[in-house]
């Protein structure tokens, strides 16, 4: 048997370390998540860090948190089913589109090889970049710009996650999804739906949508392209 890449001591470092145990356990594991992997994770990152002070007591609910600026955390059984629907080895370059708190960022960076993030609010990129610092997951790049293009340099990536809704799939997104790689997003204005995408190797893309979702519209260029 492989030797865990968390420590397990870890698991059980500060004062909400049960609360995560119970956040994986009802609302995690119970909705049918069974990656090891993807619940180790959600185990050991402190999701409570990620929110503002005043809402550390609710970092653990089921149910999406206020960080400032208009924008929430998601709620965690979103969080882990999209990230679980990425289908990571741990060998992948991963793009995130709306890093928000840092808090999905910091889970990638234990499933996948490389993570580059981008959150177009100045502010939210500052104090997520400066938390994934501290913490020291040393495999995420954050930065400040507008995710609907992307970033072409050190593209391909072999997953995209998007944390906003645009109402059409980017363009330029697609672009820089490596052939044999996946990507979700949520899809819509009013009525949103996760969609998963597939880009096979001839670079033919297949999708399918999934549940329905509420999450924050993706703005910048995304609020002025059809």
């Amino acid at each position: 048997m492989n030797t865990p890449w968390w420590d397990e001591n870890d698991l059980n470092d500060d004062e909400f370390a049960g609360n995560r145990r119970q956040m994986v356990a009802h609302q995690i594991e119970r909705r049918g998540i069974r990656d090891q992997r993807v619940l180790e994770a959600m185990r050991h990152v402190p999701r409570h860090l990620f929110v503002p002070e005043r809402f550390q007591a609710l970092a653990y609910d089921d149910s999406p948190v206020p960080i400032g600026f208009d924008q929430t955390i998601s709620q965690p059984y979103i969080v882990a089913f999209m990230i679980n629907a990425l289908q990571l080895r741990g060998v992948e370059k991963v793009l995130e589109i709306g890093a928000g708190s840092g808090y999905q960022a910091a889970l990638l960076s234990f499933l996948a090889d490389e993570v580059y993030s981008i959150e177009i609010i100045s502010e939210l990129s500052a104090r997520a970049a400066q938390l994934i610092a501290e913490l020291n997951y040393a495999n995420v790049h954050l930065r400040h710009g507008d995710g609907y293009v992307g970033w072409p340099e050190v593209s391909p990536f072999d997953r995209i996650i998007l944390a906003a809704a645009p109402n059409h799939v980017p363009e330029m997104l697609l672009e820089q999804l490596a052939p044999g790689g996946r990507m979700i997003l949520p899809l819509g204005e009013k009525d949103q739906r996760l969609v998963i995408i597939t880009k096979d190797e001839e670079g033919k893309i297949n999708r399918i949508e999934s549940a329905g979702v509420k999450f924050v519209p993706m703005t910048g260029l995304a609020g002025s392209t059809n």
